[in-house]
């Protein structure tokens, strides 16, 4: 009976000793936060990658099909904005004045870089490669990624610089806004 006790005893010391082990060896918060900032730093690595590529690709379509071109890498919000802008003051059906414009828009877009009367990504009409010379992650948060992008034309030795934000929706990139200066 005493040695029944006493194993019993040496038991119990021995399950106590292995929890003890189990609480103290366990470390998984900086595991998960390694983690979070890997998957953070990949996904704005994909959404530069993508814009990279949609740039590029929308500069080489056809001749006459960049609305519809737009239209697949921008949200809805944003196509329609840019739009307007290219349009302001023209004589096509639809087309408003800059204060309506202003009016319209300065409560989801920054209608000062808009690049009112010009195209989309870039001030000029007509071009030969466009290229992108430098991309750089500004900011991001959930789903939000700001990049400042460079492009050149070395044809016609421009430069165009812009803030770009790319937006996840639906599971794909989509540019949500520009944010356009003049060529250098």
């Amino acid at each position: 009976m005493k040695r029944t006790i006493i194993a019993s005893f040496f038991l119990m010391i021995a399950c106590k000793e292995e929890k003890k082990e189990m609480k103290t060896t366990a470390e998984p918060k900086p595991i998960k936060e390694k983690v979070v900032l890997n998957y953070e730093s990949n996904k704005s690595e994909e959404a530069q990658a993508w814009l990279k590529k949609s740039i590029v690709d929308y500069f080489k379509a056809d001749i006459g099909s960049e609305e519809k071109n737009m239209q697949k890498i921008t949200t809805k919000d944003y196509f329609d904005y840019k739009t307007d802008a290219t349009n302001v003051e023209m004589d096509v059906d639809g087309s408003l004045t800059e204060k309506e414009f202003q009016d319209k828009w300065k409560s989801k877009f920054d209608t000062n870089k808009a690049g009112i009367g010009v195209g989309f990504l870039i001030s000029a009409q007509d071009w030969n490669t466009i290229e992108v010379e430098s991309c750089e992650l500004k900011s991001s948060s959930k789903d939000e990624y700001i990049f400042h992008i460079v492009l050149k034309d070395d044809g016609f030795k421009a430069k165009y610089s812009s803030i770009i934000k790319v937006v996840k929706e639906n599971g794909s990139f989509l540019i949500a806004d520009v944010l356009q200066d003049e060529p250098k």
